[in-house]
Parts: C-alpha cells; structure tokens; sequence
C-alpha cells in the first residue's frame, strides 16, 4: 500500500512538464504507467525518455473520446489529471468563450476522469488547482475562479468516491514548457523575480510537484485536501 511498485497509474497531461515528471518518478518506482495526451508527436518524445512508458492519445475535452478511453473496464491504482493552463485576463477582457474553453480544460476535464475511470478501492486520483485559487490577481481572475471549482470537486469527489481517495494538487509557479509562448526577456526577468521573492529563493520544478503527487499516491491516509506545492508564494506579498 505504501509503495507503488506493480502499480498501474495513468497520467493524463502527462506528455510534458509536471504530468512527465510525474510519469518518470512513479515508473522509477516501479509502477506501470500510461501517459495520455491529445498530441502523439509530444507522446512519442515522451517515451523517448522512458520507453517503459504506455501511452494513449486522448482529448479529455472530449465527453465521447474519455468514455471511449475506458471503456475496456480496465481498473487502475491511480490516476493523476494535469492540463494546461486557462488564458488569463479579467471579466471585462477575457472573451466569454475563452473562458468556457479554460473552464472545460481543467475542470471538466477532471470530471470526465472522474467520471468514466474506474479506479481500485484502495487507490487514487489526484487532480490539479494552482495557488491562484487563494491568491487571486487582476489578470488571473479566471484561473481562480477555475482553481477554486477544481478543488471543490476534489473535496466532492472524496466522499462520492470514497473508499477511493481523492486529492488535489495546487502549484506555484514551475518552470515548464508551459511558459514557452512568453518572450524569452520577459519569461526570465518574471522567473528572476519569483527567484528573489519566494522564500524558498529558487523556481520550481516539475519534480517538486511530482514528489508530492507521489506521495497522495502512496499514503493511504490523506483524501479530500489540497496539496499546496508553491515555494512559500502565499506568504510572498507581491507574487
């Protein structure tokens, strides 16, 4: 119970940054993993890393294609359900329908996991918020709103589920490839900043999280919380 050695996990998201990390430190460990992922040219680049690594193209906006997914009744020990971020932008600016595309990338997304998996009595699914649910922005009205309803299922979703634990994960600022769309100037003067403010004073990783993922994983004892992975940014006044 205590180890994951056998284990079969499913990471969807888990073609790139924290879903990868995750991947790799829980078939390091000895489980059986899958990565899904909408884009099979990032899946194969994956597996490069660790041809150990199954992989499944999946679209978790997609109701049809997650049912399909699992519909073989295959039971897994645990799941864990990352995605990329929502545009940010305020009520005023963000244009209705980017904002329902962001709401259906996380939160849905989670729910259609939740939905269609079958998961084994004594195992786990961990889906992922972000510190913007407590600390919310002028630009990042949207991922709080989103970040705040992730969690809400979590907890929800812990006693539907239940004995099955249910957990979230909520990260600070990583640096993953997630940030690659932002000029590079502009990309390492914020990472430079965050370096300087958070009172880790150093970024995070992709491996940090996955540590904690991990961890939900393993211990049988922990369902219905939020893991908060974020260097200390809460007690950063300015982040």
């Amino acid at each position: 119970m205590y180890d994951l050695n056998g284990k079969s996990v499913l990471i969807v998201g888990g073609s790139s940054g924290i879903g990868l990390a995750t991947a790799l430190a829980a078939a390091a460990e000895g489980a059986r993993v899958t990565i899904a992922s909408r884009s099979a040219e990032k899946l194969a680049a994956a597996k490069a890393q660790d041809p150990a690594l199954d992989t499944a193209t999946l679209d978790s906006t997609d109701d049809a294609a997650v049912e399909a997914v699992f519909a073989g009744g295959k039971v897994w020990d645990h799941i864990f359900v990352t995605s990329t971020a929502p545009k940010s932008g305020g009520a005023k600016t963000l244009a209705t329908a980017d904002a329902m595309a962001g709401m259906d990338g996380k939160f849905w997304s989670g729910y259609r996991i939740a939905r269609f998996a079958k998961i084994a009595p004594d195992g786990s699914l961990t889906l992922t918020s972000g510190v913007r649910s407590q600390r919310p922005n002028a630009s990042g009205m949207l991922q709080s709103a989103i970040n705040s309803a992730v969690e809400g299922l979590g907890r929800g979703l812990s006693v539907e589920l239940a004995p099955v634990r249910v957990n979230v994960i909520s990260p600070g600022i990583i640096e993953t490839p997630l940030f690659g769309a932002m000029p590079a100037p502009d990309r390492e003067a914020m990472f430079e900043r965050m370096r300087k403010e958070l009172p880790v004073r150093r970024l995070g990783q992709p491996e940090d999280v996955a540590l904690a993922v991990i961890s939900l994983m393993k211990n049988p004892y922990i369902s219905g919380t939020t893991i908060v992975v974020d260097g200390g940014a809460l007690m950063a006044l300015t982040i």
